[in-house]
């Protein structure tokens, strides 16, 4: 090997080791940095709790608190320091919740980390396939619809994506359910299972055909919209002209000139849509019946359960938190040249 061939090896190692070097602190700071955001958010919700006109011992009691004695009724008050300063309650929450234990929920009559650990394997799933095939389409047909610039089909695409974005996921949810399961009735309506029959991995797919499509397509007309914006920008690059002008088929200049730098910006288009994406699978689980973390949100804001509510809250703030800080990573690793400065 040639002495100029393992000086470019040992620059190209050195270079990557330096990108991986600084892709690392930068994680590290960014991480730093969710810490506090989480104790405000944690906090905010233990004074919104405290402000609250519901009283969580009443709640509990329902109407049995009529009968029950009022030393017992004190007693559960003192247990649970429902009168004891919000700082107070903050604070002996945060000790058990570094330990795990997020407390119990009212309305489920489980811990909270029980509900979370039952529900959260199902959520992963919807979101992840339902993102997935949102991406996809997002590629695919903002692709199309940049290519064919002018056409009917590009009309058509970006119509429907523009109706798309304005109608409420919970009405396509309805919709879909409206025409597929009740009219048609080729697909089941809701939950993981038909009546007690045990849960299969072709029962789950065909339960899941219609959560994961309204889901997907919610969310895929911002990808679509993105990518076809961005492609028509690549399109007056002189990269692009210049391979235009060699000659190249149009599905190449596409493909592998026009759509590889238009990319770049679509990677921060994936954090900033997890909020969204987390609001919409609230939606499609509450309409579909899935049980996922989603829908134990909305039981526990119907039931005010503030220990559910707090923990399930937090924990989306963090997984926001993530995204945003997977997507500003993707993006230094796909363009080394991006400042990674916080």
């Amino acid at each position: 090997m040639e002495p100029r061939t393992l000086d470019a090896e040992v620059v190209t190692r050195t270079r990557t080791r330096g990108t991986g070097r600084s892709i690392g602190l930068f994680a590290l700071r960014r991480l730093a940095f969710a810490v506090p955001v989480l104790l405000v958010v944690s906090f905010a919700l233990f004074v919104l709790a405290k402000a609250s006109p519901f009283d969580p011992v009443e709640r509990y009691f329902g109407v049995r608190i009529i009968g029950a004695s009022p030393e017992r009724v004190a007693q559960l008050r003192a247990n649970w320091g429902v009168d004891e300063p919000v700082v107070s309650q903050y604070w002996a929450w945060l000790r058990h919740a570094v330990t795990g234990d997020l407390g119990d929920s009212l309305s489920l009559q489980q811990p909270v980390s029980a509900v979370i650990g039952d529900r959260l394997g199902w959520t992963v799933l919807l979101v992840s396939v339902g993102f997935t095939l949102a991406l996809v389409l997002g590629l695919l047909l903002g692709t199309l619809a940049a290519w064919r610039q002018g056409s009917w089909l590009d009309r058509s695409i970006t119509g429907s994506c523009y109706a798309l974005e304005a109608a409420p996921v919970f009405w396509l949810g309805l919709a879909v359910l409206y025409v597929f399961a009740l009219q048609l009735q080729w697909l089941p309506g809701g939950g993981v299972t038909t009546g007690s029959d045990p849960v299969s991995v072709g029962g789950v797919a065909v339960h899941m055909v219609l959560p994961v499509a309204v889901l997907a397509i919610s969310q895929a007309p911002w990808f679509v919209l993105f990518v076809r914006q961005n492609l028509l920008e690549s399109f007056t690059q002189d990269h692009v002209i210049g391979a235009r002008a060699r000659g190249l088929p149009d599905h190449l200049v596409v493909s592998g000139h026009a759509l590889r730098t238009s990319l770049l910006p679509f990677l921060t288009l994936l954090g900033a849509r997890l909020p969204e994406l987390i609001t919409g699978a609230l939606l499609v689980e509450t309409v579909f019946s899935w049980p996922g973390i989603a829908r134990a949100t909305v039981e526990a804001a119907l039931n005010v359960d503030f220990a559910l509510l707090g923990a399930l809250t937090v924990m989306a703030t963090g997984v926001v938190l993530l995204g945003n800080l997977l997507a500003d990573v993707l993006y230094a690793l796909a363009d080394p040249r991006v400042a990674l400065d916080g």
